[in-house]
């Protein structure tokens, strides 16, 4: 889905100049789900003929699950993006939802609600950050880079500095991350793909969530149309925090234990997934089902990597690339519009 308020692209003339170089990003623009797709295809067919085990079940587990909870926190930054907003924030405020949900948990709260209190605090952090853009006019790079720092340190300051153990969990609680269904089928899996379906959908269908696009568009026309875009900037910034929140609530359950410099890093997936997928820098564009062919791009060839035992650096310097390369697009396509 492109930016709902833009017309659709004139072709330009065989003889103007670039054209050609803007007739293929048009192209690539209209096509981004597709390519991916096919692209995430090419890479699983090339890797099932240098290593036998790729296409198997507990190889494409292993890839699901090592982006299934980041793909959650992805849901949200494609929100924020399209809304015209970034958020540097998310990889401190889950780890803020881990320490913060397992220490009332040492304290004594029952893990669920602890979780609850610990997802509606990172919603909070959501609503100051929309507050400090909307009312004080300040950028989301600055703000919530700030809110980065506050929620970074915070977890140092609840932990001492110490990871939290958090090894007596109930079975009940740990099933979230650890549990299977179906015998073989991790719960997490299923629990990242029911909001993305449920996300997806809203985007794409509901007047409501439509006005995310109009905001992101162009801002003034939305307020000109009656639009409350400090409303749906600020409900926005809770929803990334929220499901960033839960993301910690997660990898918690998982783990079975909370630090306070989980998540480092974070930030840069989730941009560069939502990027790949469509999501425009400068707001209006993308879809969540394309962000996370972007990140499930981007774990595929990360898996295809490790088979290969490919060092660590490379992967690095591999993935650093293939973000340039999104948003290299991205700017050229927007510059030629």
């Amino acid at each position: 889905m492109g930016g709902i308020m833009e017309q659709e692209g004139q072709q330009g003339s065989p003889e103007a100049p670039g054209g050609k170089l803007t007739n293929i990003i048009r192209k690539f623009e209209g096509f981004r789900e597709g390519t991916l797709i096919l692209i995430i295809i090419f890479v699983c067919v090339v890797m099932s003929f240098a290593s036998p085990y790729f296409l198997t079940w507990p190889s494409i587990k292993a890839i699901l699950l090592s982006f299934s909870t980041e793909g959650i926190v992805v849901v949200g930054m494609t929100i924020m993006l399209i809304v015209g907003g970034i958020d540097l924030s998310v990889g401190a405020v889950m780890a803020l939802s881990m320490v913060i949900a397992g220490k009332l948990f040492l304290l004594g709260l029952n893990p669920w609600i602890a979780s609850l209190v610990s997802i509606m605090i990172c919603g909070l952090i959501g609503a100051a950050i929309g507050l400090f853009v909307t009312q004080l006019g300040l950028s989301h790079f600055i703000t919530t880079l700030a809110f980065m720092g506050i929620a970074r340190g915070a977890c140092y300051v609840i932990t001492e500095g110490t990871p939290l153990s958090l090894y007596t969990l109930p079975p009940s609680f740990k099933f979230i991350g650890q549990g299977n269904i179906f015998k073989n089928l991790p719960f997490v899996i299923v629990i990242f793909f029911i909001i993305v379906i449920i996300s997806d959908y809203f985007l794409r269908n509901s007047t409501l969530l439509r006005k995310v696009f109009y905001t992101g568009s162009n801002e003034k026309a939305a307020m000109y149309s009656g639009i409350n875009v400090s409303k749906v900037k600020i409900a926005v910034a809770m929803l990334c925090s929220s499901l960033t929140g839960l993301a910690g609530i997660i990898f918690m359950s998982k783990f079975g234990a909370a630090t306070a410099n989980f998540g480092t890093g974070l930030e840069l997936t989730a941009i560069s997934a939502a990027v790949i997928g469509g999501a425009s820098l400068t707001g209006g564009e993308g879809t969540v089902f394309g962000s996370i062919l972007g990140i499930g791009l981007v774990a595929t060839i990360t898996g295809s990597m490790i088979l290969m035992d490919v060092s660590v650096y490379w992967q690095e310097l591999i993935r650093g690339c293939i973000l340039l390369t999104a948003v290299s697009l991205d700017h050229l396509r927007h510059h030629k519009k």
